[in-house]
């Protein structure tokens, strides 16, 4: 499947979430992130998330994608992190 993550979070658990994600998914930019995950994948991500985030304060949204088959993606500006397919 393929997983959006967007996230508002105070600072300190911003950072957390931040380098928490940028081990299972592309940083995009700011407080965005996304790739192709498994179920289980995606089950970690969902546990790290609650771990790290205040429910009462933080907002974290995340979209996620049978497939990119029928999907577009554009940049109007800089593209703050390319992403690259390589093998």
């Amino acid at each position: 499947m393929y997983l959006i993550v967007v996230y508002d979070a105070a600072p300190k658990r911003g950072t957390k979430l931040l380098k928490f994600l940028r081990t299972h998914l592309m940083w995009i930019q700011n407080s965005v992130f996304e790739g192709e995950v498994t179920k289980a994948q995606f089950e970690i991500i969902k546990k790290g998330i609650k771990d790290i985030i205040n429910k009462e304060k933080d907002s974290v949204i995340y979209y996620r994608f049978d497939s990119m088959n029928y999907s577009e993606r554009n940049v109007i500006g800089i593209e703050r992190n390319e992403i690259d397919s390589f093998i």
